[in-house]
């Protein structure tokens, strides 16, 4: 028997590749057949990403105030601004296209200016009646004037809801159907019809009609996400692909690594099918990710196939020897990899635990794919020719690996004292760092949709629902007095609030009601006293639209109100202000014997899943070091390798932390990814260094120096071309037009190549000034893990 991950293992797996090539061969084109049926099984995300994990308080209370007033979300706005509008072609022309919406199931109810009422006091039957502003259309210019005099100055209820008196901006409200708001149908009704009709409208009246809400604004953004799928996909391949072929200046070498991780992309999409995972902005990133880690793959293994048919001419040898003393090293670098990703299934958030487990099976399955297919395809290939091998006698090569050995030999002092002085710098740029939970900061800022979002909220305050359930605990304890005054000074302090937008409950209900008492004078327009009050609610209870008026503010047992504002996009600090006053204004108005009030809304839940993100952040990134120093552990029996070995891997982390800090990036759920890819990523090159330093330690007789410069002349190649290729691929997503997805991109490039000096220079040095007890024959004596000394080891390092 053999050990396992040992010499004799990999001559058994080696063996087994070789000797089975066409049924390998076919078992990995019907995998891939597999894979590709699973694709119908994909489907994109309809809701916002929500990053906390269901049992969370805020997600409980986010779900009870969905349970009792239903989906909060479903609000499109269309707006107007521009004075021509008040037209009577044009106004009725408005009026029309609001009102075809419902002609669509999808549509629950419009409102439009046509639709507003005024609430009207009919004395002889002790009630109050309704009457429209527009009865039937408009047919002059002084019912226009007419209509303005009375919406702008008479009926402060209706201000700033479908109007801004001040810049005279005029807005529709449609509110989609809540059954289907979260489903594809949202898509259909968004994309071929709202779309199509408004431009049509532009077009024929010459308005510039702006367009958002949550349904519209998450429509948009999934379809942005959907179309830069296929670019990442395309880019990653062509940018890979032609830093590939400049290395290896071979059409076949970069054929067949573009054939490996095809399949693996392929493989990818079918692992999220197979799960029924959703497509969202996490998972969107995997397949061009697995693309760009899965092309170091086929350098480390095409380049050591190279090399030892250079060495010796054997094909068969050659390709034996691939998979024997690289396949360890590259299974424990995708290992750690995957390790990297594979933390965040611990967290509790559902996206994230999506994210981990996709992408920690298609790193795994993509070292599986080139471990199999790379050796098996070179068998029935030819003899490589002088070509293909020049790239390993470039003279620009010879001299990085020279310049590096040069650097660990005679600027050892240098390196350590700029490592000591990037760490002092990126601690100062760390406690710089901000945290944001906005819902739109990362959306695209080029895109119209997200130029309409800052222009309502310019003219309307703001289009993210930020919402507050009263449970009075009682049965119609909403219309009681004293709760509507606790309501008033609340809403007191929303409105001062510049952030807020104007608030919308059943106490601005309670204060039409007085105005309309009063015959429509609008210095009434207040809560009433409490004499007041049984005139004003026997007068209600006697109005048939009672029900009507109240059913979107009071629930059907009048014990829960609802209060809601919408908010500006604001950063997490501010919000963070905002809520704590709030909060204080709650406790000291609202007795909590009588009274439990809970603030929600999307925004404040997405807000909140950011902190707990941050949070987990550092237990993820915790899990990620130590599953990685056990796997250290386990190949060198030794502690203090353990540190040499992390230290030039949290270096890098660190100095992209102080880049954040100082270059003004936010932790986010985007950036917030960079600390664990690039940390699973960068150790492989630690790896592959120590696993050969390994090899020289028993080729080299346990000679320390000899060893170390031998494995930095093997693998600084391989490394300098990884490293090159992962930062150019992680580059692609710089295309992006989503912010966060840009930063990351940016992040995780300058993260690797900052880890692969780190790990060339560093690394080496660290290795040649403390590892003094490693060299210890009764330590090495057992690898658990290793990379086989062959006969001709020796020799070998040398000639290299």
């Amino acid at each position: 028997m053999f050990k396992l991950f040992s010499k004799g293992f990999w001559d058994v797996i080696a063996r087994l590749i070789l000797r089975n090539k066409i049924g390998i061969l076919l078992a990995i084109i019907v995998a891939t057949y597999f894979f590709s049926l699973q694709w119908d099984n994909m489907r994109f995300t309809y809701t916002e990403a929500n990053l906390l994990p269901d049992d969370h308080e805020v997600n409980i209370s986010y779900n009870n105030f969905l349970d009792t007033f239903g989906e909060e979300g479903n609000l499109i706005v269309l707006g107007v601004k521009d004075s021509s509008l008040f037209t009577i072609d044009k106004l009725n022309a408005w009026n029309k296209l609001s009102h075809s919406f419902l002609e669509y199931d999808a549509v629950e109810t419009v409102i439009s200016i046509k639709d507003l009422q005024k609430l009207v006091k009919d004395t002889e039957n002790e009630k109050f009646n309704l009457e429209p502003f527009i009865k039937d259309s408009i047919t002059s210019l002084e019912q226009i004037d007419k209509l303005q005099n009375e919406l702008f100055h008479k009926y402060p209820f209706y201000d700033n809801f479908l109007f801004n008196k001040d810049t005279k901006t005029v807005r529709t409200a449609i509110y989609m159907n809540k059954e289907i708001v979260n489903t594809s149908a949202r898509k259909d009704f968004v994309i071929d019809v709202l779309a199509d009709k408004i431009e049509a409208f532009e077009k024929e009246y010459d308005l510039d009609v702006r367009v958002s809400g949550m349904p519209y604004i998450r429509t948009l953004n999934s379809q942005v996400i959907i179309n830069e799928i296929n670019w990442f996909v395309i880019a990653a391949l062509l940018v890979t692909s032609i830093i590939f072929f400049f290395f290896f200046r071979s059409f076949r070498a970069t054929f067949i690594s573009l054939i490996v991780v095809c399949i693996g992309v392929m493989w990818t999409l079918g692992i999220i099918g197979l799960f029924n995972y959703e497509i969202t902005v996490l998972t969107a990133l995997i397949p061009p990710l697995i693309i760009v880690i899965g092309i170091p793959n086929c350098i480390f293994l095409i380049n050591k196939y190279q090399h030892e048919v250079k060495l010796h001419g054997n094909k068969v040898k050659s390709l034996q020897r691939v998979i024997t003393k690289i396949g360890n090293a590259t299974l424990m670098t995708n290992v750690t990899t995957a390790s990297g990703f594979a933390t965040f299934i611990l967290t509790e958030s559902k996206l994230l635990k999506e994210f981990g487990v996709v992408a920690s099976l298609s790193i795994l399955a993509i070292f599986i794919l080139c471990l199999l297919i790379i050796p098996i395809i070179y068998t029935f290939l030819p003899f490589p020719k002088d070509r293909h091998l020049e790239h390993l006698n470039k003279r620009w090569i010879g001299g990085f690996v020279n310049w590096m050995e040069w650097m660990v030999k005679q600027r050892r002092i240098a390196i350590y004292s700029i490592s000591v002085l990037l760490l002092v710098v990126s601690m100062i740029g760390i406690y710089q760092i901000r945290i944001s939970g906005s819902l739109v900061e990362d959306m695209p800022k080029e895109a119209e949709f997200f130029k309409d979002i800052r222009f309502f909220e310019e003219e309307f305050n703001g289009i993210m629902p930020l919402e507050f359930m009263v449970d009075t605990k009682r049965k119609k304890g909403v219309m009681k007095l004293s709760t509507l005054k606790r309501m008033d000074d609340l809403e007191d302090l929303i409105i001062e609030i510049p952030e807020l937008s104007k608030p919308i409950s059943v106490v601005s209900l309670v204060k039409y009601s007085k105005q309309a008492y009063y015959n429509g004078n609008p210095k009434y327009y207040q809560l009433p006293t409490s004499q007041e009050n049984n005139f004003i609610l026997s007068y209600a209870k006697n109005s048939s639209s009672n029900v009507d008026l109240l059913n979107n503010f009071v629930d059907s047992t009048g014990q829960y109100a609802r209060i809601t504002t919408f908010m500006k996009d604001v950063g997490t600090d501010k919000m963070e202000r905002i809520e704590e006053d709030l909060q204080n204004k709650i406790d000291k108005v609202f007795p909590k014997k009588r009274y439990d009030v809970t603030m929600t809304g999307k925004a404040l839940v997405f807000q909140k899943g950011t902190k707990y993100l941050v949070k987990n952040l550092a237990i993820s990134l915790s899990l990620a070091i130590l599953l990685i120093s056990l796997f250290m552990a386990y190949m060198f029996r030794s502690g203090r390798m353990i540190i040499i070995s992390l230290i030039p891997n949290l270096l890098p982390l660190l100095v992209t932390a102080g880049l954040m800090g100082y270059l003004g990036v936010p932790i986010k759920p985007s950036t917030i990814l960079v600390f664990s890819i690039a940390f699973g990523i960068s150790v492989d090159d630690t790896i592959h260094f120590l696993a050969k330093y390994r090899q020289e330690l028993q080729a080299n007789n346990w000679k320390i120096k000899v060893s170390v410069y031998g494995a930095l002349k093997e693998t600084g190649v391989s490394m300098f071309y990884t490293s090159i290729v992962l930062f150019f691929g992680f580059s692609v997503f710089t295309i992006s037009s989503f912010g966060g997805t840009v930063a990351l991109g940016a992040l995780v490039s300058a993260t690797l190549l900052f880890a692969m000096l780190s790990n060339l220079l560093l690394l080496p040095s660290l290795l040649l000034s403390l590892e003094r007890n490693i060299a210890n024959k009764e330590v090495l004596r057992k690898p658990p893990i290793n990379i086989i000394p062959e006969e001709d080891d020796k020799e070998e390092n040398f000639k290299n």
